[in-house]
């Protein structure tokens, strides 16, 4: 799929995002979210907030977080298959970062397979650093989470400056 860059769209998540949004769970990870659980996000939790990133009315990804405080926690985050390693997902991510310091976040975490290094090297991009194990985190085999941090960069990311 060839596109216009500057025409994606950002948007909060809506309950009529849901089904497209299971497809790509069901995609990007081996113990996905139910829909059930996107509709207690979306209508039962205040520190929730989810983006879709589509393109010509079709959506192409999407990114949680919940904002307690000053601290933004990625839930999850993913792309439709076919459009990976085409730089969405840094997009997307950096997203994330900017809605994340609107809502007065200055750090922000998430968990990470410890055997998933593409997605690591994407967030050490963003100036996340290993910050500790989350042991047999991930419930499908048992594996170790890695948890990362990162202080967000206010400035460059009110101004609209790309990261690297």
């Amino acid at each position: 799929m060839s596109m216009d860059m500057d025409k994606l769209l950002y948007r909060p998540m809506e309950m009529s995002d849901i089904p497209a949004i299971i497809a790509i769970e069901e995609e990007a990870f081996t113990s996905p979210w139910t829909a059930e659980a996107f509709m207690n996000e979306l209508t039962n939790n205040m520190f929730a907030k989810y983006l879709v990133m589509a393109y010509k009315g079709e959506l192409l990804g999407y990114g949680g977080m919940w904002i307690i405080m000053d601290e933004a926690h990625i839930t999850n985050i993913a792309m439709r298959s076919d459009l990976r390693g085409k730089g969405l997902g840094h997009l997307l991510l950096e997203q994330l970062q900017r809605t994340a310091v609107f809502y007065g976040a200055t750090r922000m975490t998430l968990e990470v397979r410890v055997s998933n290094e593409t997605a690591q090297h994407l967030y050490r991009k963003f100036g996340f650093q290993p910050a500790g194990v989350r042991p047999r985190y991930y419930s499908d085999n048992d594996e170790d989470a890695l948890i990362m941090w990162a202080e967000l960069d206010e400035e460059r990311l009110k101004t609209g400056e790309r990261s690297n």
